[in-house]
C-alpha cells in the first residue's frame, strides 16, 4: 500500500507502488489471509510509518486519545496531525514528513516565536510556525516553498509565502486526512 513516505516522487510515475504493487520474490504475488489481529496490527503499523512515530510514543498518544472526549479514533488522528513534524509537511516547509522532522531536529523552526527542535511538539490553535535564521537561508525549504502551488494545504492551517510562516487556524477534522487509514482498528487492537 502506498504511504506516501517519499514526499512529491509519490504523486509520480516514478513510485514504488505504481510499478509494482507486491513483494519482491518468487511468492510475492500469492494473496496472503490475515486474521482480525493480523489487519489491526497491519493498520497500526502503517499509522506509525506514516507519521514516524515509535511504539511507546503511539501507546501513549492513543491512551491520551482515549482520555478525550468525543470519538476515539478521531481524537487519534487530531493528535497525530497536529505533531509539529506533520504541520510542517502538511504547510509545504518541506516534501515529506521525514524531511519535517529531521529539519525540526536540526532547529529550523519556531512556534510563537520561541525555537523548537522536538518533532513531537503539539501545536494549538492559534500558533505560529515560523523559520529560523539559518531556516530562511535553507535551499531545501525555499524548493519546497516554491513547489507549494501543486499540493494542498488543509482549511485547519494558513500559510503566508512572503512571511515564510504558517499558522493554525482551527483543530484538525478527521475528513482532511486523506490518507487510507481505518483508526477504528487501532482503537480496537488497544482497546483488547
Amino acid at each position: 500500500m502506498k504511504l506516501f513516505l517519499k514526499g512529491d516522487r509519490c504523486f509520480t510515475d516514478h513510485c514504488a507502488i505504481e510499478r509494482r504493487n507486491y513483494p519482491p520474490g518468487q511468492h510475492g504475488q500469492a494473496r496472503p489471509k490475515f486474521s482480525d489481529y493480523g489487519l489491526q496490527l497491519r493498520e497500526k503499523q502503517k499509522v506509525r510509518r506514516i507519521y514516524g512515530v515509535l511504539e511507546a510514543q503511539f501507546r501513549k498518544t492513543v491512551k491520551e486519545a482515549d482520555r478525550m472526549r468525543g470519538v476515539k479514533g478521531e481524537n487519534l488522528m487530531a493528535l497525530l496531525e497536529r505533531r509539529l513534524d506533520n504541520v510542517v509537511h502538511r504547510t509545504g516547509f518541506v516534501t515529506s514528513r521525514s524531511e519535517g522532522r529531521q529539519l525540526v531536529r536540526h532547529g529550523h523552526f519556531t512556534v510563537n516565536g520561541r525555537k523548537v527542535n522536538i518533532p513531537s511538539y503539539r501545536v494549538r490553535k492559534g500558533d505560529v510556525i515560523g523559520l529560523t535564521k539559518r531556516g530562511k537561508k535553507a535551499d531545501r525549504i525555499a524548493g519546497a516553498l516554491d513547489a507549494l502551488e501543486a499540493r494542498t494545504i488543509p482549511s485547519w492551517l494558513e500559510i503566508d509565502k512572503e512571511k515564510m510562516q504558517g499558522s493554525v487556524i482551527a483543530d484538525p477534522v478527521r475528513e482532511e486526512v486523506t490518507l487510507p487509514i481505518q483508526e477504528q482498528l487501532i482503537i480496537e487492537l488497544y482497546s483488547r
